[in-house]
């Protein structure tokens, strides 16, 4: 990925020139001698996601024409991601962007995006196939007195984008490698890879000690130990209270006892997409030396049915001291959430963020478009939303009503961890409610955004990595 883009202030003597186009770019220059016999033959109308390979007379390179929709960052965010797509399928090689008239970074930025992200793909358990096509890459042209910034954004949109990737390979992982203890192992390694980051990881028998009954009553039906992965970085000042990421990391969910259905069960491994995207985002924020104190709080189990799981009916007691009544071990997701939350809640953090595929009510509410964002701290959803609109993860408010904490009463414990079927997402949050001892709380709900089932320019069929960029953006606003 390092050597996929570099920054030139002359023009390349070789290589395809990409040439962004929107519809009124399109028909202005669409008269010229070289572009009017496509324009008169319909074979190119500038339209969005539309792109046309012209060779140049001579024989050598030519001109990657791809329409533009607009200009806003997501339109050349997709431009990147069509343009990589092209260049790989084409067999191109190599083409360059003169980027001399675009002086707003944030557009860059995303096109950088964009092609980086394209080009990622999970083939490691596959044999090694034909060769299929060149390594896309791109060269932007710049004037000479942009240069340094432009490589500085590079540079910051490569460690971005590795961020993703890191994400991406931990969903897509089998459950059958990706155990708890795996996860483990690789935040170990991430840890002592990583400047300024260090690694606490809690086993069974530590979590007994302190009481995370909820955590280890999920995890009683697998025969792979649970475990809470802590990570922390401290690049703020010394004085400043942490940042806390809770992320949720089911590496396989059956269901337990209330077994889900079968079909598409396989995709039942991203149910730690949360947990990935927590420690991706905190490994990344420490290669990009931010300025900000973060500590990442990861509980991680596998929810399976056996002769020692949790019933439905059971009654455990959580780290907080609140007991719960389990109605449904498929809503496991807020039990291990909840003693990851009151863990977090106990390191004083000026704010906690948590992030989870937590309730498919989510779907049936938002799709695959946005993500649920429910909280109590009005400046702080605002600037996740504000985080989530220009990176390209955008999340969707929902209210969080007092009124909704009846459906979660229980009559023989202080809270249930099933509210039933209406307003399944905003229930959920409400019951993560209870453990975040924090007035600066919000809760991402990625269920809809965290699997990506078709593909589309810039993500692959599988793991999105939804979060990564978002929560990155929003550190980077200095929050």
């Amino acid at each position: 990925m390092m050597d996929r883009v570099e920054i030139r202030c002359d023009m390349p003597s070789a290589g395809w020139q990409l040439l962004p186009l929107t519809a009124e770019d399109w028909s202005r220059v669409a008269t010229g001698p070289a572009l009017a016999p496509l324009a008169a033959a319909g074979l190119f109308r500038a339209e969005a996601g539309e792109g046309f390979v012209l060779p140049a007379p001579e024989g050598a390179g030519g001109q990657l024409l791809l329409g533009l929709a607009g200009t806003c960052a997501a339109d050349w965010r997709r431009l990147g991601a069509e343009a990589a797509a092209l260049e790989r399928s084409r067999r191109l090689g190599e083409c360059w962007w003169d980027g001399t008239a675009v002086t707003d970074e944030a557009l860059i930025a995303a096109l950088l995006d964009g092609f980086l992200l394209e080009g990622y793909r999970f083939e490691r358990y596959r044999q090694p196939a034909a060769a299929a096509g060149a390594v896309p890459r791109l060269t932007l042209v710049v004037p000479p007195a942009r240069q340094a910034d432009c490589a500085a954004l590079l540079r910051q949109r490569l460690l971005v984008a590795q961020g993703v990737t890191l994400a991406r390979d931990l969903v897509n992982e089998p459950g059958n490698v990706k155990t708890p203890q795996y996860l483990a192992e690789q935040a170990w390694q991430l840890a002592r890879q990583t400047a300024g980051v260090r690694a606490m990881v809690y086993g069974p028998q530590e979590l007994r000690r302190q009481g995370c009954g909820a955590l280890l009553a999920v995890a009683q039906g697998s025969a792979q130990p649970p475990c809470l992965i802590v990570l922390e970085y401290r690049g703020g000042n010394a004085e400043t209270a942490p940042l806390a990421l809770v992320g949720k990391a089911v590496t396989f969910d059956s269901g337990g006892i209330s077994l889900k259905p079968s079909e598409n069960m396989e995709q039942m491994k991203m149910d730690m997409a949360g947990g990935a995207v927590a420690l991706a985002t905190l490994i990344t924020a420490a290669r990009l030396q931010l300025p900000v104190n973060l500590v990442a709080v990861i509980p991680a189990v596998e929810n399976m049915p056996s002769g020692s799981a949790q019933r439905p009916g059971d009654i455990v007691r959580s780290l907080s001291g609140q007991t719960i009544e389990v109605v449904n071990t498929d809503a496991e997701g807020r039990l291990i959430l909840a003693d990851a939350l009151t863990f977090a809640s106990r390191l004083q953090p000026r704010a906690i963020i948590d992030i989870a595929t937590l309730t498919g009510a989510c779907i049936i509410a938002l799709g695959h478009q946005a993500a649920a964002l429910l909280g109590r701290d009005e400046t702080l959803l605002a600037a996740l939303r504000q985080a989530g609109e220009r990176s390209g993860e955008r999340l969707w408010p929902l209210p969080l009503l007092a009124e909704y904490n009846e459906q979660i009463k229980s009559t023989v414990a202080d809270l249930k961890n099933s509210g039933g079927r209406p307003a399944g997402t905003i229930t959920a949050a409400a019951f993560l409610g209870h453990f975040a001892a924090t007035p600066a709380w919000a809760h991402l709900d990625i269920a809809g955004t965290a699997w990506e089932e078709k593909g589309r320019p810039g993500q692959p069929v599988g793991a999105t990595g939804f979060g990564v960029r978002l929560l990155l953006d929003y550190l980077q606003q200095g929050c």
